[in-house]
């Protein structure tokens, strides 16, 4: 069954489309990654089902709801939750109360919210570490870890996630994804990845889609199209 449904999705800058009447589906429980070159429009559909960039044309239907013209923060009340390109911490609050702001939308009260830290230091322990620094003080890995972290406090059912792998190392790299993947498996949390990573990307994903220069070109699971030629040739250096 599919938690989230996109048709005709298109997305205008300017004159320029960045996003071109795409269709697609992500499955509940499924880790889905969407892959391409850099300008291809990963990010902008990302944005588009968040409700941060105007949609020209398309629809997105969330949980049997449609959401085409929702505002971003009655999108993340319904489950649906991104982790920005570029991490986006609160660089002057602790890693605490980073988290803390998480929660932002919830109405289940402290105890409750206490737990989910907890919860989230279990999987990320640096930041149980480091829960009295500031955010701004953290490394380039601590920071990510921190902005999934912070997404998870809003409870999502649906969790976004824009260019995890950007700028860190590759053993980093390994950690978070291995932790998505825990995530995934453990809580049936579904997962929708953009990704310059190709390979890790669709090592990771149940379903793929492969998008260039607006359109996608190319789907199927993460396996069919990590050995596929043409996935191969363009993203891989085979």
């Amino acid at each position: 069954m599919s938690l989230l449904s996109v048709r005709g999705l298109t997305v205008n800058y300017g004159h320029v489309e960045a996003v071109r009447g795409i269709d697609f589906a992500l499955e509940a429980g499924q880790i889905t990654t969407l892959v391409g070159a850099n300008g291809a429009g990963k990010s902008t559909t990302l944005m588009a089902l968040s409700g941060l960039v105007k949609k020209a044309a398309g629809g997105v239907v969330f949980d049997g709801q449609d959401i085409s013209m929702s505002a971003p923060h009655r999108i993340v009340s319904r489950g649906l939750v991104q982790v920005a390109e570029g991490r986006a911490t609160l660089t002057t609050l602790s890693v605490r109360e980073n988290l803390e702001l998480g929660a932002y939308t919830r109405r289940d009260g402290a105890a409750a919210r206490a737990r989910d830290i907890e919860h989230v230091f279990s999987l990320f322990p640096r930041l149980a570490e480091r829960a009295t620094q500031l955010a701004g003080s953290l490394s380039g890995g601590e920071q990510q870890m921190l902005a999934i972290g912070r997404a998870l406090m809003a409870k999502p059912r649906l969790l976004l996630l824009d260019e995890p792998s950007m700028g860190l190392a590759p053993l980093i790299v390994q950690d978070i994804f291995r932790t998505l993947k825990r995530i995934n498996e453990a809580e049936g949390l579904t997962i929708f990845l953009v990704e310059q990573n190709v390979k890790q990307a669709l090592k990771l994903a149940q379903r793929a889609y492969v998008l260039e220069n607006g359109r996608i070109v190319l789907q199927g699971s993460g396996t069919e199209l990590l050995g596929d030629p043409r996935v191969q040739a363009a993203y891989l250096g085979h």
